[in-house]
């Protein structure tokens, strides 16, 4: 027989429903929001920041040092730094690309950096004294190949250099294969991929690193930790500093661009010959501070002293009308 409820009897079961739910203080329904795996250990923009600052430093440096190996105008600069599954980075390189292996210390882990072969011939015609024009993607000779691997050392260096806060050395191995590629670092495996601008004097191109996850790991903990330590210098301190700086005293120099001459010409020379160069008269010189060209420039006198007129910024353009002593 069923039993039927008065609505005193109801509200009764009601009143007992509500005081259960007050007796448990905080209780709240539970809030399910969507979430990917492949989410998991995503590097956050303020990490990516403080890997961006790491290697705006290598950008730069290694500006300075191309610059003053080629003799020529060059622009490094960082342009991304994201992580990606290796996979889409392979599915990026270029069929006409030069790929190698940079074998990282202490981790004894492998990174792959890839430079276009647009700015390659550029950068061996500079180095054997040419004009570094631009050319038609190709590969390489095994003349040219060993050039090139000169300068993917000088690369290393410069990494070694500027990550020195992170403690990896960066050591160049060998070119390797298209097919070899994809046996480097595992094709799931989440990258710290960077990818730097190169510019010379006619041609431009991409310079970009691949790097597995261990290494991104071990630089974000080790740059978490170098925070942690660092100490802002007392006012009293950075303008001591700043006074000993401008005390220091550097080489500098005013030189015409380089030209040839034949060397029957330079057989013949004496005291008193006059040697004849291929430049149009208002060529303008190139100014160097410490080995780095500054400024497109010309000599003057001033007073007793040659000085130099300081026109050009070597890599704004803009005019400066400034006057230097030489």
């Amino acid at each position: 027989m069923e039993k039927e409820l008065g609505q005193e009897e109801i509200d009764a079961l009601f009143a007992a429903a509500r005081k259960r739910r007050q007796a448990v203080p905080g209780e709240s329904r539970s809030r399910v929001l969507p979430w990917s795996f492949a989410r998991s250990g995503q590097i956050s923009n303020e990490q990516l920041r403080a890997i961006s600052m790491l290697n705006d430093i290598f950008a730069r440096n290694l500006t300075h040092h191309l610059a003053a190996w080629f003799r020529s105008r060059v622009q490094v600069s960082l342009v991304s730094a994201e992580q990606i599954p290796f996979s889409e980075y392979l599915l990026r390189i270029p069929e006409l690309a030069w790929v190698g292996s940079v074998r990282l210390e202490p981790l004894r882990a492998v990174a792959v950096l890839e430079m276009d072969l647009t700015t390659a011939p550029a950068m061996i015609e500079l180095l054997l004294g040419g004009e570094g024009r631009a050319g038609e993607p190709r590969e390489l000779t095994d003349i040219e190949e060993s050039i090139l691997s000169g300068v993917v050392e000088a690369v290393c260096r410069e990494l070694t250099t500027a990550w020195q806060p992170v403690g990896l050395i960066f050591s160049f191995e060998k070119r390797q294969l298209q097919t070899q590629i994809p046996q480097l670092i595992p094709v799931s495996e989440k990258t710290l991929c960077l990818s730097f601008e190169l510019r010379l004097a006619e041609v431009s191109g991409l310079l970009n690193l691949a790097f597995p996850a261990v290494v991104s790991n071990t630089i974000l903990r080790r740059l978490a930790g170098e925070r942690t330590r660092q100490r802002r210098h007392t006012e009293e301190i950075r303008q001591r500093l700043g006074e000993l700086v401008r005390r220091c005293r550097t080489r500098l120099a005013l030189d015409l661009p380089p030209v040839r001459v034949p060397a029957e010409t330079l057989g013949g020379l004496h005291p008193g010959s006059i040697l004849r160069l291929n430049l149009p008269a208002r060529s303008a010189a190139w100014f160097h501070a410490g080995g780095l060209v500054l400024f497109e420039g010309a000599p003057v006198g001033q007073a007793d002293r040659r000085a130099a007129h300081l026109l050009v910024r070597s890599e704004a353009g803009g005019p400066t009308g400034a006057k230097a002593k030489a």
